[in-house]
């Protein structure tokens, strides 16, 4: 698929390419950051920012199997990034992140809202899983505001860094934001 553009009220979410390396580069100094995700290199290189905006974007957008958008301020800082992996037909996880600079002013929320939507009208998934380390409050902070619905615990779903860890799991479904599914969904009847 061609990289796709979407805006909101305060956001430009756009692909990143080997021109937003340095901004990317900047933001990945958080130490926040790389004790979270457990995709970035510690200590995060130069060099793994220009893979990342010059060769795995592109090729996820290319290959349909992740569409990461770069979260941009209109006047072009760069406040975050946000991804659409696809783990099953009709099904995506999102993962996202904020410089440090630019949390706690809902950008994250807002882009992710923006996402979802377009996932589900656009790419037509029905089930938008997230998953964050168990002690991410910031990131479960954002799921909520969203709408994603906790499920639980996973127990060592997650490895960071050579260590087993548990994560969280939430789902979104487009009905949650008043969407019609591209599939009918049959929930389970309430158990006694």
């Amino acid at each position: 698929m061609e990289p796709v553009e979407l805006t909101t009220e305060r956001l430009l979410l756009r692909t990143v390419g080997p021109p937003d390396a340095e901004a990317v580069h900047a933001a990945a100094q958080d130490a926040d950051l790389q004790r979270w995700i457990s995709q970035f290199p510690s200590p995060y290189l130069r060099e793994h920012a220009e893979s990342f905006t010059g060769r795995t974007v592109p090729d996820g957008w290319a290959n349909d199997s992740m569409y990461t958008f770069g979260v941009f301020l209109p006047e072009g800082d760069l406040v975050g990034m946000l991804g659409i992996g696809m783990r099953a037909l009709g099904v995506g996880e999102v993962g996202f992140w904020a410089a440090k600079e630019h949390r706690g002013r809902g950008y994250i929320t807002e882009a992710t809202l923006a996402a979802a939507r377009w996932a589900f009208t656009a790419l037509a998934v029905d089930r938008l899983e997230w998953r964050a380390e168990v002690g991410n409050l910031a990131s479960r902070a954002v799921a909520e505001r969203v709408g994603f619905v906790l499920e639980g615990t996973l127990r060592s779903a997650l490895n960071n860094r050579g260590v087993r860890r548990d994560c969280w799991v939430g789902s979104l479904l487009p009905s949650d934001l008043g969407l019609p599914s591209a599939a009918p969904y049959l929930p389970a009847p309430a158990q006694p």
